[in-house]
């Protein structure tokens, strides 16, 4: 599932192609978003929360969408082949007279009023990559040892702790932190909470900078993807468990979770 990275990158790819002109082309391949008419509209700000995309219009509404595990978002040449959209992959299209957008297998779409966001997001935790962020960081940190016998790696994973963090940073951060993924948040104290929060955010910005440069996925994971892989640190052979454990593999809703045994050997 693309993570806060992604969706930051995203945002702003979204935001050049759209932003400042108005839309000629607006079709919504969505069943309770099928009547809405966004022709006409201008593109004022496309921004990201965590794992939402959020396209705000000059006429106050808000067009939501969230990836979900396999959606993304396109831009082309209006005009061009690849902006006929022709694809039933396609679940939206905004086109001005320059560039047009495509998103393709998209997990949720929604038209709302821009004041209405709340009513969608008010649940999340604080944007790991938001700049009020810092800010935020004691109660990110509080939100994570709300429930002391959760495992790290599954309070990371909860959007209402944090929102951005996938399965990738949850993983990396961990590594970064020398933190066994099942340890108890109960058993970190207030520092090592926020290290851990602080650290997913110097993560991810970095990804974002090279992602800028040089695309999505240049920067080189330490663990995660990486089984059997040896560790950058140790040499040990990265191991793979899931959120139900160090010994158990994904299965049914539970996640990946890399981790190295050595470097992050259980306390």
């Amino acid at each position: 599932m693309p993570e806060g990275d992604v969706l930051r990158l995203t945002a702003e790819r979204l935001g050049a192609a759209l932003c400042g002109s108005p839309l000629v082309r607006a079709d919504l391949r969505w069943p309770s978003a099928a009547g809405v008419d966004l022709v006409g509209a201008t593109v004022r700000e496309s921004v990201a929360y965590g794992k939402h995309l959020l396209l705000r219009t000059d006429d106050g509404r808000t067009l939501h969408t969230h990836l979900r595990m396999d959606g993304s978002w396109r831009v082309a040449r209006t005009g061009s082949r690849e902006a006929a959209g022709r694809s039933p992959a396609v679940r939206a299209v905004l086109a001005t007279s320059t560039w047009t957008c495509l998103g393709l297998q998209l997990g949720m779409l929604d038209v709302l009023r821009t004041h209405d966001e709340p009513r969608l997001l008010g649940h999340l935790g604080p944007d790991v990559l938001g700049d009020d962020f810092p800010d935020r960081l004691d109660e990110g940190a509080r939100r994570l040892g709300a429930d002391p016998r959760r495992p790290v790696c599954v309070a990371l994973l909860d959007q209402r702790t944090v929102a951005g963090i996938g399965t990738i940073w949850t993983a990396e951060s961990l590594f970064a932190t020398r933190r066994w993924p099942w340890t108890p948040v109960g058993d970190l104290d207030d520092a090592a909470r926020r290290e851990l929060l602080a650290t997913a955010r110097r993560l991810m910005s970095r990804s974002v900078e090279v992602g800028r440069r040089a695309g999505l996925g240049a920067v080189e994971q330490a663990v995660h993807g990486r089984h059997r892989a040896p560790c950058r640190r140790c040499r040990t052979p990265v191991a793979l468990g899931s959120t139900a454990g160090p010994g158990l593999r994904p299965d049914g809703g539970e996640r990946a979770i890399y981790w190295c045994p050595t470097c992050q050997a259980p306390p």
